[in-house]
């Protein structure tokens, strides 16, 4: 009997060891990855339904394209263009456009061979009283006009003879660099409208419904990435200090027998409620800090939402 008694008192405090053991509570959580629409279109297709798992890559939702194909199109044709003009640029004059300046210097120059016989003519006939000064006048400016015109066709002609200037050059190389910029971006535009899976894991949300139209910023596809799920929880302000990233906690999973060893992952600086400055030292022993636990591969099959409870580590 005595012997009864001593067992069952042992057992007893047993007991209440364990359920006043010092533990920070929590849920189990994947990584929570939200993709979001940059521009205000309607969804045309969902391929994959909520509760799916998806891969890396996976298409998740489409949006309507034509007015952004619209936009790439007009985009290439702008770097045609200036590709086109820069070509025209490095190339130079036409052969054609080089004969027609010097058939120009050519006609000048027969136009100011003629006036220049007619000034003289004027002059001559000037000298003997035969024609008035206003006549000699005249001719002078034609002869002044002809050869103003031939040096104008003359430089022409050496302008389309020397090839483009190195400022045009560089202009026109400059004009195409844009242009191909604003069609990398209409492009990454366009292929923002095609939204994929970026990491592995489960379609947890579809927030909108096929031919609604999204608006900007909005998630249109939420995915719990992650293989194993990690234990988000509470830390006790008492047991901030004995925690560090990399430490091994013991962490028990709702309806599971056994618990899990888990690996702090991190582990928040700042308390989750109000800050330890403006509490006294009694309130300060309730802030909680939160940290994130990971759980080893052997709880990958387990579920979001369930709760935890990480034992803390006992003090020295």
């Amino acid at each position: 009997m005595k012997w009864t008694v001593v067992i069952l008192i042992c057992v007893l405090l047993t007991a209440c060891s364990d359920r006043s053991a010092p533990v920070a509570l929590g849920t189990l959580e994947r990584d929570r990855v939200a993709h979001t629409a940059t521009v205000n279109e309607v969804i045309v297709a969902l391929p994959v339904a909520e509760g799916s798992m998806v891969a890396a890559g996976d298409l998740l939702v489409q949006l309507d394209t034509r007015q952004q194909q619209a936009m790439v199109a007009q985009a290439q044709a702008n770097v045609a263009r200036a590709e086109a003009n820069l070509e025209k640029l490095r190339n130079g004059a036409r052969e054609e456009e080089v004969a027609a300046a010097q058939a120009r210097v050519e006609g000048t120059r027969a136009t100011l061979v003629d006036a220049q016989h007619t000034y003289l003519r004027n002059r001559d006939l000037r000298a003997r009283q035969m024609v008035s000064q206003a006549e000699l006048d005249r001719a002078l400016a034609n002869r002044d006009s002809a050869s103003a015109n031939l040096r104008s066709a003359q430089e022409q002609l050496r302008e389309l003879t020397n090839g483009t200037r190195e400022e045009d050059l560089r202009m026109g190389s400059a004009e195409l660099d844009a242009a191909q910029a604003m069609l990398a971006s209409e492009r990454k535009r366009l292929n923002d409208l095609t939204i994929t899976a970026t990491r592995d894991g489960l379609l947890d949300s579809l927030p909108w419904n096929l031919g609604e139209r999204v608006t900007v910023g909005s998630p249109v596809a939420v995915v719990l990435a992650g293989d194993v799920p990690f234990a988000r929880v509470y830390v006790p302000e008492p047991y901030r200090v004995r925690i560090r990233e990399g430490d091994t906690l013991p962490v028990q999973v709702d309806g599971l027998t056994d618990a899990f060893e888990g690996t702090v992952r991190w582990i928040s600086t700042d308390p989750a409620f109000s800050p330890y400055y403006a509490l006294n030292q009694e309130e300060r022993s309730r802030l909680m800090y939160l940290a994130e636990i990971q759980l080893p591969p052997s709880a990958a099959d387990l579920p979001n939402g369930v709760p935890v409870q990480a034992r803390m580590p006992a003090g020295e």
